[in-house]
């Protein structure tokens, strides 16, 4: 839980996640769940994620080994359950891929059949993926109020702003 959003990190083994998690925790986040979630629908439009309870506030830290986030770093840097309101796909830097670096890709994925909003970043030596989790949790709340700077750029512009679903694409993330 990052800012009162539900993040769900997700990318391929050893992209970082793990050390995202624990970043996001010392920065006062609370964390749910790592490596293993257990997501239910809970309304047509709402999914909850937890931990499976035989792993609940443990974190594998490739060099260390297994921690308990909540006995190192007490309880309030772990939560039972959250709302996913935001998936994060951390991929390693493709230097053939272009990333959305304007905000106006509206990608998704959809699990048990409800659509949540996707970021894919891409990861490299030197960025502070904690601090792109916290602007990237911030800027989901604002758009879910109605509010996106990108399109308010473009409006400052003169340029035209696509029309809502015009920039919208799925994305099948293995989960």
């Amino acid at each position: 839980e990052v800012y009162g959003e539900g993040i769900l990190l997700v990318g391929d083994s050893g992209v970082g996640k793990s050390e995202t998690a624990i970043e996001l925790i010392k920065r006062g986040h609370r964390l749910i769940a790592d490596d293993a979630v257990v997501i239910r629908r809970v309304s047509a439009k709402s999914l909850v994620g937890e931990a499976p309870e035989n792993i609940k506030h443990f974190i594998e830290l490739r060099g260390i080994g297994i921690i308990n986030a909540r006995r190192i770093f007490g309880m309030g840097a772990v939560k039972l359950t959250e709302n996913i309101d935001l998936v994060i796909n951390l991929e390693i830097w493709n230097n053939q891929k272009v990333y959305d670096r304007m905000g106006l890709d509206n990608e998704y994925t959809e699990i048990l059949g409800i659509k949540v909003p996707v970021l894919t970043i891409p990861v490299k030596p030197g960025r502070n993926l904690a601090i792109i989790i916290e602007v990237a949790a911030m800027n989901n709340r604002q758009k879910k109020m109605g509010y996106n700077a990108a399109e308010e750029l473009l409006k400052h512009l003169g340029m035209d702003v696509p029309e809502a679903g015009q920039t919208e694409k799925k994305l099948d993330l293995d989960f």
